[in-house]
């Protein structure tokens, strides 16, 4: 008894492959690596930290994995089940440039107002200096933090209210590539690469 099943209910699966770009064998395959790494269904930031630490050996990437989380956490419960887990990795695998950066605006968006302040993406940025570490040489213009945010402020604030709506983000992004991979801390952006 006590183990958990390893095959998504027939109503779930149909839900999923409504919602997500996976087909059912995917999901399957994907529900039973889940129940593999997090046994109770569920997973938490803790966790999730500590995984999330293995693709970043050479830099601190705890405070960027607490932002994922809380991306991720679409109900706020403090845990990711199944469902949570395959929506996000729906979108930032397969999803449209649009609907990837409708989701980066949510991270980034750490009150849920609607709108990315600086101090907002100064936090942001800095969880990510700290996760890359010392690996990757920044151009002099992004070579701190707040710099980055200086260089993405200029590029997207249009109407120059020191924030930046979701409009301003999708549109600054999509109309510059590089503006993408300063997102993403992509130095090759800066280079022209």
């Amino acid at each position: 008894m006590g183990k958990q099943n390893s095959k998504l209910r027939p109503e779930v699966l149909a839900d999923l492959r409504e919602t997500t770009e996976f087909n059912e064998h995917e999901l399957q395959e994907w529900y039973k690596g889940f129940l593999k790494d997090c046994p109770t269904g569920v997973l938490t930031v803790e966790e999730f930290k500590r995984i999330y630490g293995n693709f970043f050996p050479y830099g601190d990437a705890s405070r960027f994995a607490e932002h994922v989380f809380r991306t991720f956490d679409a109900n706020g419960d403090g845990t990711i089940d199944f469902r949570e887990f395959i929506c996000a990795l729906s979108v930032t695998s397969r999803g449209t440039l649009e609907s990837k950066l409708k989701w980066a605006f949510s991270m980034y968006d750490l009150d849920g107002n609607g709108f990315i302040s600086r101090s907002e993406m100064l936090e942001i940025v800095r969880a990510i200096y700290k996760m890359v570490g010392t690996v990757m040489k920044m151009p002099e213009d992004e070579s701190t933090p707040e710099k980055r945010v200086d260089k993405i402020f200029k590029q997207m604030d249009k109407n120059a209210d020191g924030k930046l709506s979701t409009a301003e983000f999708i549109e600054g992004a999509k109309s510059d590539p590089s503006i993408v991979k300063l997102l993403q801390c992509d130095p090759s952006a800066a280079a022209g690469q």
